[in-house]
């Protein structure tokens, strides 16, 4: 967490991030932390590592096991979340499946398959958001961060799926924006290319696609986590306080619109 320009940006605020306790969740929660956040690391896993790194460099951090298809789960990490910290400003929307999901033609891809994407991709980013709205209005506003995917402006195979789930969310990103406005609650999105987390690196034949995928962007390398979190954290930001229903494309300049 060293040196940073934007150390401060976001001194004062209370950020949840779920699926936080590794890949992209993990770096945007130290992102977050090192411009002056007090980070909630959220995550169906144990994400204390992170909140101890995240201490350990001089941040303020709790972890959170939380189930983001559980409106029970979510409570009690709101009810922590405020018992720590007094608040939430901030949510980010990182929580999704896709790392271990494999690659499929839409003919092979199973029912049960296809309604797990949903209920975590779609679902929880509704019900993560739903959660977190008391302690917002409380708070005279707030911003929420979804994370969509570069996929859903280039029609790309074999994850009809996944696609599907984040096309979803780019579209609840205009709903909630319009639908929250008057509550001072600010919603964007980020829409990442794909992105070298731990997930992805396990995924079979990333090896062999990586060179592909880096030369069609204009930016010719690989996407890490560590590039998302300055978008991520200027949409969370009162940086960005007249900007809402939006979703940034972060990938290197691979598509454009």
């Amino acid at each position: 967490m060293g040196g940073n320009s934007n150390m401060g940006t976001l001194d004062g605020k209370v950020a949840v991030v779920t699926g936080a306790a590794q890949g992209i969740g993990a770096e945007l929660a130290r992102g977050l932390a090192a411009m002056g956040a007090m980070v909630v690391v959220s995550d169906v896993l144990d994400g204390a590592a992170v909140a101890d790194e995240i201490k350990g460099a001089g941040g303020s951090a709790i972890s959170l096991v939380t189930d983001v298809t559980s409106a029970d789960s979510l409570t009690k990490m709101v009810e922590a979340t405020i018992g720590a910290f007094g608040g939430i400003d901030i949510l980010v929307n990182n929580a999704a499946l896709f790392g271990k999901l494999p690659l499929a033609p839409m003919q092979e891809i199973q029912v049960e398959v296809w309604d797990r994407v949903m209920e975590v991709n779609v679902r929880g980013v509704w019900q993560a958001s739903c959660a977190v709205l008391d302690s917002m209005k409380a708070r005279g506003g707030g911003s929420i961060v979804n994370i969509a995917t570069n996929r859903v402006f280039k029609g790309f195979p074999m994850m009809l799926h996944y696609d599907a789930s984040k096309g979803a969310v780019v579209a609840m990103t205009k709903s909630m924006a319009v639908e929250l406005g008057d509550l001072n609650i600010r919603v964007n999105a980020i829409a990442p290319g794909l992105t070298m987390s731990e997930n992805v690196l396990a995924k079979d034949g990333i090896e062999d696609r990586k060179g592909a995928i880096a030369g069609a962007r204009a930016l010719k390398r690989d996407q890490q986590p560590e590039d998302l979190v300055g978008a991520v954290a200027f949409l969370a930001s009162d940086q960005s306080s007249f900007m809402t229903g939006q979703t940034l494309v972060v990938d290197g300049g691979g598509i454009m619109r």
